[in-house]
């Protein structure tokens, strides 16, 4: 089998600012004219550009941009990342799918389980996805995250001694300079009834030579550490890509990757089982798949749940077992696995099924 590709990088690029990822950051796509160094816009992208300036504003690092097809706007790397006027047309879109909000103790904590924990320490990424989760929070003033009020998340932490699993999310905690993520994790794991740190981070995918020498010896400080990243589609699998999780498993980090289920880039059987066999010869555990949020700016996005079932349903057999991902709901009362005895059947535009505490959850998800 054939070691991945590297990243084509420009030539007019010296090869150190290319590999260094605070150069990267800064270099960061923002606006129509940098984003036209990369692809040709059509004209459909370039009016989302400017029709959703104010709503859900775009980022790309150079690194990822040059995984994308420049003269394909249905390329699945371009498509992730570069506005489209199909984002103004979701009628059934939610701010906050998961009502995040209501489940927060305190600013940017979310409690939805008793012994664990998501604590969203940032609201910035290396590049803004067009599905995130949290575009309600990403870039956004109110939402960032100052010392004083990461001080006061800590101390409800310790002061609930339910919470053993902290997962450190946001935006990307990797976003972060080594000495402020060495000190976050200093802090939590001082406290006694931590057991398990997480982090939550696409940057291998999106800006891998983040993952230096330097950030795995802070890791190393404070095990037990996993790390659970997010590889969609193949072509995200690269030499830069395997580097950086090699580099984190030689610090004894755990890696596994949690993809979302998307529609035209990689809601097909042999997209999916290249994708995740990809990860395994990576050493990247295939760990969930997630049905795409009823997030708004995402319904070209959602597939139909039966779609994503007969998906992984296809897979079995042809591929390893732990080579094959669980399909999992997200929902604001936990996780729910889209199978027996969880999934409870179609009602409709609706489709039911059983959450962790018992109720029957009701997720839009027309045929």
């Amino acid at each position: 089998m054939s070691a991945p590709a590297a990243a084509p990088r420009p030539d007019a690029i010296d090869p150190a600012d290319w590999r260094d990822w605070r150069w990267q950051m800064q270099q960061r796509v923002r606006d129509a004219e940098a984003l036209g160094a990369w692809l040709r816009p059509t004209d459909d992208e370039r009016r989302a550009i400017e029709r959703l300036a104010e709503r859900f504003h775009f980022v790309i690092t150079p690194y990822y941009a040059s995984l994308m097809d420049p003269d394909d706007p249905g390329c699945p790397i371009r498509r992730q990342v570069v506005p489209a006027c199909a984002e103004l047309a979701d009628p059934a879109g939610l701010a906050d799918p998961l009502d995040e909000v209501a489940h927060s103790p305190v600013k940017n904590v979310v409690r939805v389980y008793p012994d664990r924990i998501a604590f969203c320490v940032n609201n910035e990424c290396a590049l803004y996805c067009r599905f995130c989760l949290r575009k309600r929070m990403l870039g956004e003033p109110e939402w960032a995250m100052k010392k004083r009020e990461l001080e006061e998340a800590l101390a409800w932490i310790r002061r609930t001694p339910e919470i053993r699993d902290v997962l450190l999310t946001g935006g990307d905690p990797l976003v972060f300079s080594d000495d402020k993520l060495d000190w976050l994790l200093g802090e939590l794991r001082a406290i006694p009834h931590v057991e398990l740190l997480r982090l939550g981070t696409r940057l291998p995918v999106t800006l891998p030579f983040r993952v230096t020498d330097e950030l795995c010896r802070v890791l190393e400080r404070h095990h037990p550490v996993w790390l659970n990243t997010h590889f969609n589609h193949p072509r995200e699998l690269t030499a830069e890509a395997a580097e950086a999780c090699e580099r984190l498993l030689r610090a004894g980090v755990p890696v596994g990757n949690q993809s979302v289920l998307l529609a035209g880039i990689n809601d097909d059987p042999e997209t999916m089982r290249a994708l995740c066999e990809g990860l395994v010869r990576m050493r990247v555990r295939p760990y969930y798949c997630y049905q795409a949020q009823l997030l708004e700016g995402t319904a070209h996005f959602r597939v139909p749940v039966e779609q994503g079932i007969a998906l992984f349903k296809a897979l079995r057999g042809r591929t390893s077992g732990f080579a094959i991902p669980q399909y999992v709901l997200d929902t604001p009362h936990g996780k729910v696995p889209l199978a027996h005895p969880w999934w409870r059947g179609r009602d409709g535009d609706d489709v039911l099924v059983e959450t962790p505490d018992g109720r029957v959850w009701r997720e839009p998800n027309p045929l």
